[in-house]
């Protein structure tokens, strides 16, 4: 309510690039190594980044929508509180 409003952010679609293309161009590669067509690729961490989010639903569509999750302390604060709050409603006394 008291916080300043973010301003939109940049999204910049490629006009000159065709991922359709390049993911055909990958996958003819894999393809090509498969058989024995190509020397085997050395090992790149480049190419296992990213693959546990795109194989869970949940993982893809959060990031998509750039949520943060919400921290455990978080959750514990306000269980606390909440916790105080009805000690008081239930005594009467701010004490324990």
């Amino acid at each position: 309510m008291f916080t300043m409003r973010k301003p939109r952010g940049f999204h910049h679609p490629y006009i000159y690039v065709d991922e359709r293309k390049e993911k055909l161009a990958k996958m003819e590669e894999n393809a090509k190594r498969d058989l024995g067509m190509l020397p085997e690729k050395e090992f790149s961490p480049e190419d296992i980044r990213g693959k546990f989010v795109e194989g869970t639903t949940h993982l893809k569509r959060r990031k998509e929508s750039r949520r943060k999750p919400v921290h455990l302390g978080v959750i514990l604060i306000l269980i606390a509180l909440l916790l105080y709050l009805w000690h008081y409603l239930y005594t009467g006394s701010w004490t324990f």
